[in-house]
């Protein structure tokens, strides 16, 4: 499992570099990673986080397309900011979705650390969402994700994955600063 691992990580590091450049080959390389991480999660018995590559399976190919397509007229997207009424709807929803699905995962499953898994899985597809719409606070959501991460794939020996989520946290930080910076200038910073 460990060369796998290894692996996705790689692929992992690449995409979110490309990410905070905003390269849309982000998309490509993250569908990559996470059907590899699909496999490592599954042989960890972090069934939240497998369910969760499958679902960016399907998120990955929506973002690529967002990214050329989803602005105006077709246009590429320009990183935008999101309301507060949408950033409470996605709180709300990061919580419901965190006692739903850890709920199940303990009562039907032998799922490890069932709720926080759920957690990062749930604030996991909140972030990836806004990522695909180009939104600044996408990026608020991944550092939340990447802390509770660190804390779940250490404890559970993931040790690259463990520093790919270190990395992870410092180039979200990385990603917040320079998508603030591409913020059109009638947007309010």
């Amino acid at each position: 499992m460990w060369m796998l691992e290894y692996a996705a990580a790689a692929f992992g590091l690449a995409c979110v570099a490309l990410t905070v450049r905003q390269s849309v080959l982000c998309w490509p390389t993250g569908l990559i990673m996470v059907s590899l991480y699909l496999v490592v999660f599954y042989q960890a018995r972090l069934y939240s986080d497998m369910l969760l590559q499958g679902v960016y399976i399907v998120l990955q190919i929506y973002g690529w397309y967002a990214w050329l397509y989803g602005g105006a007229d077709r246009s590429a997207l320009s990183v935008t900011r999101a309301s507060s009424r949408e950033l409470l709807a996605w709180c709300v929803v990061c919580l419901v979705g965190t006692a739903a699905l850890g709920g199940t995962m303990r009562a039907l499953t032998d799922a490890s650390l069932p709720f926080v898994d759920a957690f990062t899985t749930s604030a996991s597809l909140v972030a990836q969402w806004l990522l695909g719409r180009k939104r600044l606070e996408s990026w608020l959501f991944w550092i939340v994700v990447d802390v509770a991460s660190i804390g779940v794939y250490l404890a559970k020996g993931l040790y690259p994955t463990t520093g790919l989520y270190t990395i992870f946290l410092c180039l979200a930080v990385w990603g917040f600063v320079e998508w603030k910076r591409a913020l059109p200038a009638a947007e309010p910073a």
